[in-house]
């Protein structure tokens, strides 16, 4: 099969998958953290290693298989910051037009669902009597705790689905959430011929006794073409010297020394990512999306934007050097070059409504829903600084014509933000500030980014 049809199966098999059968979020829903009382940092980690320990020591073989997240290590604060970036855009550009649609891909335990509705019904009563929350969740189990913790918001509704199996159109204006996600959506590997750059694509075999293997042929499958495709309109290099990209001469030489591959080191490039921005574009045409994941991994396998793979041993995070291992007892998650994932984004959300992609993507979307704020401003009105140069091939903004999302074409979606320049932004940081000034909501996540 495909890699990513491989770690698909690895992750998400219903019957032996990691998530549904191994996986353990780490939850802090019990008690709240009271930060002012905590000295410092380190203190701060004991206590999480402590409730980290409450989970029980392993047996023999992989343990069970705990991680954690920012929503339920910072709860209920992170989840604030995240309801009160929503429902600013929301008062800004909708209130009272329109109802606050909310959508979340794979909510886990629904901690950052209820943390969002609880603070939204709090401290915008208005806002909430006009919120419909839709959890879109492929895992079963997970469903059952979603309903469990949400029963007491009658707006909130859990669909059993997965995101790149959605068919339903949302016509009105929305909000897509994605915490944490994208980082465990599968990847395909791509090789280069080094004398002629022809890419290659790969599949995971497996012999009689069980053992994996690689093999490659020549680009098939549409949507790893697709992804090809819209990279070479963005302009996006290669991953490979750009001295032997420039002179053929010099990539003859190269494959010609010994012991040199024929073929390039393997590069994993986000194929169902793109599944999830057609998805977007064809079903939820008037989104904003809020996308955070990990922009970088340390321990990664050997491989350009390759993957993290690690199981939980003796207590003990073990990274592996492949991911060619056993089903089901290992994760796997990548890193998001989350400044090319805002090209792609923009890149398939800006096409006009009438654009048809690869043939397996064709998108017959019908006229955009309109909003009454569409002409109460010229986009053009708001200066020149209110649209961005890059990337180059990008249209200009022409006043009146419209994208596929109903923004003027060329209009630039969403921006790229640290961790901390996203909490700094819209988190209450006095919540979660420690005895001595430090701050973990800040100083934890370096290798995290957001789009919205």
């Amino acid at each position: 099969m495909l890699v990513r049809d491989f770690i698909e199966d690895s992750l998400y098999n219903p019957h032996y998958g990691y998530f549904p059968k191994q996986a353990t979020i780490f939850s802090n829903s019990d008690t709240m953290v009271d930060f002012s009382q905590i000295r410092n940092g380190n203190q701060f980690q004991e206590l999480v290693a402590e409730r980290y320990a409450g989970y029980g020591m392993d047996k023999a073989g992989p343990g069970r298989q705990i991680f954690h997240t920012p929503t339920e290590l910072f709860r209920p604060y992170y989840g604030q910051a995240i309801a009160q970036c929503l429902v600013s855009e929301y008062l800004l550009k909708y209130f009272p037009y329109e109802d606050f649609n909310v959508y979340e891909i794979g909510a886990g335990n629904g901690t950052l669902a209820t943390d969002i509705l609880s603070f939204i019904q709090e401290r915008y009563p208005e806002v909430y009597d006009r919120t419909h929350y839709t959890i879109i969740e492929i895992s079963q189990s997970l469903v059952k705790q979603q309903l469990k913790r949400l029963q007491e918001h009658s707006c909130a509704k859990v669909v059993h689905k997965s995101v790149f199996r959605w068919d339903v159109r949302e016509p009105a204006p929305c909000f897509m959430v994605a915490m944490e996600v994208v980082d465990n959506f599968a990847h395909d590997i791509v090789r280069y011929n080094m004398k002629t750059l022809e890419p290659f694509q790969t599949y995971v075999c497996i012999d009689n006794s069980g053992d994996f293997s690689l093999d490659y042929t020549k680009i098939t499958d549409p949507l790893i073409s697709s992804f090809l495709s819209l990279r070479h309109n963005l302009s996006h290099p290669l991953p490979l010297p750009t001295i032997l990209q420039r002179f053929p001469r010099l990539r003859q030489l190269y494959g010609n020394m010994p012991f040199v591959s024929n073929l390039s080191p393997p590069e994993y490039v986000p194929t169902r990512l793109l599944s999830l921005l057609y998805t977007l574009r064809s079903q939820f045409p008037l989104h904003r999306l809020l996308l955070t994941d990990f922009s970088s991994l340390p321990d990664a396998v050997p491989g350009y934007n390759a993957p993290v793979v690690q199981t939980r041993f003796q207590n003990t995070m073990v990274a592996c050097s492949s991911i060619l291992v056993k089903q089901g007892f290992f994760d796997i998650f990548f890193p998001t070059d989350f400044e090319r994932l805002r090209d792609m984004y923009e890149n398939v959300l800006s096409q006009p409504p009438s654009f048809v992609g690869n043939a397996s993507h064709t998108l017959p979307l019908p006229p955009p829903r309109p909003t009454p704020l569409w002409h109460s401003v010229s986009p053009l009105a708001l200066g020149s600084e209110f649209f961005s140069s890059t990337p180059g091939n990008r249209r200009s903004p022409l006043d009146g014509t419209l994208s596929s999302s109903g923004l003027p074409v060329g209009q630039r979606r969403s921006g790229v933000f640290s961790h901390e320049e996203f909490m700094q932004t819209y988190a209450d940081l006095d919540r979660t500030r420690l005895g001595n000034g430090e701050n973990p909501l800040l100083d934890y996540y370096k290798n995290v980014k957001f789009l919205f």
